[in-house]
């Protein structure tokens, strides 16, 4: 019985998984009476994912804030109403005429202070069906937000790795699809991996597979004090 552990646990979560999902199943798999979660994750996107315990959960706010760190992938040429690829195509665009030159050109205005709106759409798994469901999002209009650092990691037309840090609210999505318009051929993102959230990374997480796999003892032994998750 676990209910009265209190911290963080790292949690490496699996494309494909919704958030919510991941920290219902460590919940009732571990009999765990009070969690929550340090800034959420796409179902589409994996990485880092901090499920908070017990009194640890007080500190939700603070990781609801923490700047991040995402490596990213996004495809040249394809628009979708989600701005990613479990979306429908809306459009598809020659990007020949795209060279690093022209690409690391545009993206001189995607650093610092920008402004976005969030996809009007969202692609969900809904449990039990085998595809995507399109879903309104209604998260509002334009807000601001801030890039520290935005750089090309690999260029392979028609797709483009990356690495962004960033602040909270930045959509990666909406990102890459700004690029792809401001490059003039649309662009949407094809894969996004949270690897640091606020002074956590990835590399300390495991495998959301492998955590529900433990027993009491190991998975007590994963878990970071309140003080330490707490410290800044």
């Amino acid at each position: 019985m676990l209910a009265e552990v209190d911290g963080a646990v790292l949690v490496d979560k699996p494309a494909g998984l919704a958030a919510h999902d991941v920290e219902r199943a460590v919940k009732v798999h571990f009999n765990l009476v009070k969690t929550a979660h340090g800034a959420t994750l796409d179902p589409g996107a994996s990485g880092l994912f901090i499920i908070l315990l017990g009194d640890g959960t007080r500190l939700a706010e603070g990781l609801l804030g923490a700047d991040s760190v995402y490596a990213g992938r996004m495809r040249l040429g394809r628009e979708t109403d989600t701005f990613d690829a479990h979306g429908n195509v809306l459009a598809e665009k020659d990007c020949s005429a795209v060279t690093r030159e022209r690409l690391d050109e545009v993206l001189k205005d995607f650093r610092g202070d920008i402004y976005q709106s969030p996809p009007a759409f969202s692609a969900v798994r809904i449990a039990g069906r085998p595809n995507w469901e399109i879903v309104r999002t209604d998260k509002g209009g334009e807000h601001l937000v801030h890039l520290y650092r935005l750089s090309i990691t690999a260029f392979e037309p028609p797709f483009v790795s990356f690495e962004v840090s960033c602040t909270r609210g930045v959509s990666v999505r909406a990102l890459a699809h700004d690029i792809g318009q401001a490059l003039g051929c649309g662009a949407s993102l094809e894969d996004l991996r949270r690897i640091k959230c606020g002074r956590f990374v990835v590399e300390d997480a495991m495998p959301f597979m492998d955590l529900v796999q433990l027993d009491a003892v190991a998975f007590r032994s994963r878990v970071i004090s309140v003080f330490e998750a707490g410290r800044r």
